[in-house]
């Protein structure tokens, strides 16, 4: 099965427990998942983090310690142990999933040791600009992971392998990015604050050639110790565009097969998201983000959203081979800094016209599969309790229908203001194929035509109990509730 006729599942969301349990969790859960209808896995950053236990991932610390060394406090990651992830791995593997790493080449947090040097303080919100002079700085940029003492790799990192920081010992008060000296931000990159090469922590700098050498090392041995067939880049837009194929092309080969890569490139331009994908080649898809602001919008104005604007300014609907459709994420989740919440209501009609129709790789959410319920701090500082609640009935009944169902000819119905829907006309081997109907204001109808004549048909959703039946050329009026999304199949007796 190719990547595009596949489902994703996002397998974390940033409050996650940190107990250690998800790769038993996964092992024991990936069979369910597989019959369920998800193809693969996207799984969080595996390796040690500057949290140790607590961290999700992304303040990358030591990329070759799985949960096997007593590094920052923790022996296992958030997630379990080394052990506990292979054998989880397999397991999924077994079952037939494949399995997708969260990669972060961007940044690295939590060094070992401080070093001296000479940097240049730049403005946060313009980084082209110096706004004072060159002066030594004292920074924790030494980084030579004693718990893990040489194991797997002797490199260790030092202040002239990385670009930036934006924290002095010896000038605390200082909310400046710091430029180390000889060093420059990357035009390679998005553009915003006139180089947004510098995200956090130690950035990496990926023109020197003992970083790019250990970075394509550290990929030939983590091929070496789990399945790899794909990888989700993270924060795509601040690394140097041109870096991702070379390391890709050079997992693929020693992996012996297409690896799937997507990347994390957070905005809402779609012209930036063409220039990255013209500059990787093609080579790395990414998450539709434009479309999860329509979603988002659509779910705060209600009936107020013109809805058959649902695809415009999206990936999805420019280069559907390349875009990898979301609802949802760890990051727009409740109480993260990108926090862009769809509402509950609307998310069913989100899944259905990401699961159902032609066109994009979706990936389902763990948080909207399974629900959520956590406390923390928000943005303003006041601390909150969310819950988020399952969709999983929902979600598994499109699964299914996405298998069986979704195939042939699509055809749209999306003319009025608030009801929109779709067919699949069906092919050779799944005849008869399904009507999709939704309203994000009152009750709706809609003729559409199916690939089903002269048959009754149902509404899967059980939103509606009664049957329609189509005329000799497969047509009938469709109905839905206000809010709802219906889903029609010819009834089988």
């Amino acid at each position: 099965m190719s990547e595009q006729n596949g489902v994703m599942m996002q397998y974390f969301h940033w409050y996650t427990e940190s107990d250690g349990s998800l790769w038993n969790r996964m092992k024991d859960e990936a069979e369910t998942l597989k019959e369920a209808g998800f193809t693969a896995l996207w799984l969080p950053p595996c390796y040690k983090g500057a949290g140790g236990g607590y961290d999700v991932g992304y303040g990358v610390y030591d990329m070759y310690d799985l949960g096997e060394f007593d590094q920052k406090g923790s022996v296992r990651t958030k997630y379990g142990t080394r052990q506990e992830l292979l054998e989880a791995s397999q397991a999924a593997h077994d079952a037939g999933l494949r399995l997708y790493w969260d990669i972060v080449l961007n940044h690295r947090m939590g060094g070992d040791h401080e070093e001296e040097f000479n940097a240049t303080p730049h403005s946060n919100n313009f980084r082209l600009e110096p706004v004072g002079p060159q002066r030594q700085i004292k920074a924790f940029t030494h980084f030579d992971f004693p718990g893990r003492q040489g194991k797997y790799s002797d490199f260790q990192w030092h202040w002239w392998h990385f670009s930036a920081v934006d924290y002095d010992a010896n000038c605390p008060d200082s909310d400046d990015i710091l430029l180390f000296d000889g060093k420059k931000f990357s035009s390679q990159v998005d553009l915003e604050k006139g180089s947004f090469d510098y995200l956090m922590g130690c950035n990496i700098d990926l023109t020197h050639d003992e970083v790019r050498g250990e970075l394509l090392q550290w990929g030939e041995w983590f091929v070496d110790q789990v399945p790899v067939d794909g990888v989700r880049f993270d924060a795509v837009k601040h690394v140097e565009a041109g870096f991702f194929p070379i390391w890709l092309q050079h997992v693929r080969d020693l992996a012996q097969q297409p690896v799937f890569a997507v990347g994390e490139y957070w905005t809402y331009e779609l012209e930036a998201l063409r220039h990255f994908i013209d500059e990787t080649g093609g080579n790395v898809a990414l998450f539709d983000a434009p479309l999860h602001k329509n979603f988002a919008e659509a779910s705060k104005a209600g009936e107020n959203y013109h809805f058959p604007a649902i695809f415009d300014g999206t990936l999805v609907k420019q280069d559907p081979l390349l875009a990898v459709t979301i609802v949802a994420n760890h990051d727009t989740q409740p109480l993260q800094e990108l926090e862009s919440v769809v509402e509950a209501w609307f998310k069913p009609l989100a899944y259905a016209l990401i699961l159902l129709r032609r066109g994009g790789y979706p990936c389902v959410f763990e948080a909207d599969y399974h629900g959520a319920i956590y406390s923390d701090q928000g943005t303003d500082g006041g601390d909150y309790y969310i819950e988020m609640v399952s969709h999983k009935v929902m979600i598994d009944t499109f699964l299914g229908l996405r298998r069986t169902h979704a195939y042939g000819e699509q055809v749209d119905y999306f003319e009025h203001q608030n009801t929109i829907g779709w067919t699949r006309m069906g092919d050779e081997e799944h005849p008869g194929g399904i009507a999709v109907l939704m309203s994000n204001g009152g009750d709706g109808t809609k003729e559409m035509q199916t690939g089903a004549p002269d048959q009754e048909l149902e509404d899967v959703t059980g939103h509606i109990s009664e049957r329609i039946r189509t005329d000799g050329d497969g047509r009938a009026e469709f109905r839905c509730l206000g809010g709802k999304v219906s889903v029609w199949i010819p009834v089988v007796e």
